[in-house]
Formats: structure tokens, sequence, C-alpha cells
């Protein structure tokens, strides 16, 4: 990265522990350089599945206040990340942690959820990205990030989250840098043989001719590589410690209420869009590898 690197970075996601799991070692790394890093979150996930016993009374089917917990949860993850913490829609200043969010969860493909009144599926699109444009125009990003066209693994929420993304950066004041998580293939399938080699205990283990989540990608279809430092790592593993509603980590692994084990990784990969189409860029015969950069830093 070069003396005129970018300094403000925003990443939209759809609900709490998306930022750690997607792109937690960007973030890190990123804020460990001193940049002025912002999480964006549009629904607090009230829909999530529960792990720890003791907590199952806050999800839908009980109380209905897991949203308002999984806000505490994000305030502590993005905390240990050393990012900023944003909702949208909150008012300024954001409400406290017994709070809801504008826009709720709209649960996974099929569920009940995805047609319940104010889920983030069912607000019109002009209102909400609206309320995007006005948010990024204050936080003025040198770069933005989100997920690539499939929301990383099809998640309703996901999908329209980065659809919304694509569509807001080319309505900004001062047009960003626009990034999305993806995984080359080669890395999916060393994650899946680590885990078979190392994990032991009441975990599911996926072999290597089960079907990969979309964000899945070739070799060579990304254009950015980003390797997370000792600290950086340290960082990212108290983040997700943090969602203990949703996430179990373990060393070298993570699990969440599917309990499919799934290696804790060391390095990101990004594709950048065009802003307003949503098109992957063409990728370098070489990914960058370093921090994200934003349209000053390439010569």
């Amino acid at each position: 990265m070069n003396s005129h690197a970018a300094t403000r970075l925003v990443f939209v996601h759809a609900h709490p522990d998306d930022e750690t799991l997607a792109t937690g070692v960007a973030l890190a790394m990123h804020a460990l350089a001193g940049h002025e890093v912002t999480v964006l979150t549009a629904t607090l996930g009230d829909e999530g599945e529960v792990i720890p016993p003791q907590l199952r009374y806050l999800d839908v089917e009980h109380t209905d206040r897991l949203g308002p917990y999984r806000r505490t949860e994000l305030a502590a993850a993005t905390a240990q990340l050393g990012v900023r913490s944003l909702v949208l829609g909150d008012p300024d200043p954001a409400p406290s942690g017994q709070c809801g969010a504008r826009y709720r969860d709209s649960g996974m493909v099929g569920t009940s959820a995805n047609g319940r009144s104010g889920a983030l599926c069912t607000v019109d699109t002009a209102d909400v990205l609206a309320d995007l444009v006005a948010t990024l125009d204050a936080l003025d990003p040198d770069i933005l990030v989100t997920y690539d066209h499939s929301g990383g693994y099809g998640h309703p929420d996901h999908i329209r989250v980065h659809q919304l993304t694509v569509a807001a950066a080319a309505r900004l004041r001062r047009v960003p840098s626009l990034y999305a998580a993806v995984v080359p293939q080669s890395w999916a399938q060393e994650r899946r043989a680590w885990v078979r080699q190392q994990v032991r205990g009441d975990f599911t283990l996926l072999g290597q001719d089960e079907p990969y989540p979309p964000s899945v990608v070739a070799d060579d279809a990304f254009a950015h590589l980003i390797v997370g430092t000792p600290e950086a790592l340290a960082r990212r593993d108290a983040a997700l410690r943090a969602h203990r509603t949703q996430v179990e980590v373990h060393d070298g692994f993570y699990a969440l209420s599917n309990k499919i084990a799934t290696a804790l990784p060391d390095r990101e990969a990004y594709v950048q869009l065009h802003p307003g189409t949503g098109q992957v860029l063409p990728c370098p015969p070489e990914p960058v590898t370093g921090l994200l950069r934003g349209q000053e830093d390439v010569s």
C-alpha cells in the first residue's frame, strides 16, 4: 500500500457476527494500520438459533429478545476488532443495548420470517436504499466492502445487502472502491482437509465432494489477498467469541448451531466490483497482497 492509502472503510453486513466470520481479518488488519473502520449492520439477526442452552429463552420461539441481545454481542466484537459499529437506521446517538433495529432479520430461505412485516427483504427497496445512502454519505468511505452477489451462502438478507450496497455506492457524493469477500477453491479444499484431520468430537466434518458455498471461486478469480498477522488473528478470534449465542470457537476452528466444523482462516480474498452494476472487475494475473486500496492508491 502506498503513501496515499485510503483511511476510511465501511464494511456493510446483514447480521451481527457476519462482520467477523466473513471479513474479520481485514477489519483487524485495517484497524491495526490506524485506519478509520466502521461496521454497518443492517439487522440484529433476530431469527438466529441460540447455541447456549441458558440463553435460548431469547429466541423467536420464546421471548423474541435475541436481536437486542445480539446488539450487545456486536458491540463487544467490534470493540475487540478495534472498529466502530453502527446499525442501519439507528438515530445518533445510537440506542442502548436493549433496543431493536429499524429492519428485522428476514430469516433463512423459505421460512415464514421472509414475509414478516419490517423484515429487511419486505421493506420497500427505495426506502432502505435512501437510508443506506444517507448513512454512507455521512461516513464518506474511501472503500466499501460487502458480500458477493450470492451473499456468501444465499441468505436473503445477505443478497439484499449486496444489492443495496452496490446500488448505494454509485449514488454517493464520492464513489468509493467497492469490494466483496470470496473464498478461492483451493483454500476451501485445504480447510476441509484440515478439519477432517484435526477435529474430533460431536461435529459435522464436510467432505471434498459435498457442495461448497457459492462464494467459493476459482483460484485465479480474486484480486486482493489479506494475510492476518498474529495480533490481527487474535483480535478476530476474540471478536468471534463475543458472538456466543451464534458461534462456538475452538482451537483452530469454529462451529455455528449446525455443528459444522469450519477452519478459522488466516487470510481473506476479495474481488473488486463496479459500483452500481456489481460486475466483478478484471482480476490481475497475481492478486495484490496487503490492505485494500482505494481509487487513489491504484497507479
